[in-house]
């Protein structure tokens, strides 16, 4: 049987080798017809700690690794476009004072 792969977007880079990988999706409510957003997390094992917060990556199934952990990190889709605004601050700061 093939393995599952699936494409989300990582939420949370803050354990060693693991990421926490969010899986959107769009479901039609079976009586109201109404589209509903729903989301899976999965754990996946990131090896070489390649991934960060706010990319895209692809993850397939593998075997269980630890109670929660059943998803192998493959790759990264996208790099993520997101913005530490605390560093940048900081570094216009800096090149304020240098500028004086």
């Amino acid at each position: 049987m093939p393995k599952k792969v699936v494409v989300g977007v990582v939420t949370s880079d803050k354990m060693d080798k693991t990421r926490r990988v969010e899986i959107d999706r769009v479901e039609k409510h079976p009586r109201y017809g109404k589209y509903i957003r729903r989301k899976s997390v999965c754990i996946a094992h990131d090896e070489n700690n390649t991934s960060k917060e706010g990319d895209t990556v692809e993850i397939e199934e593998c075997r269980p690794m630890s109670k929660r952990k059943r998803w192998n990190f493959v790759s990264v889709v996208q790099e993520s476009r997101l913005v530490d605004v605390a560093a940048l601050h900081a570094a216009n700061r800096a090149a304020q004072e240098e500028a004086k």
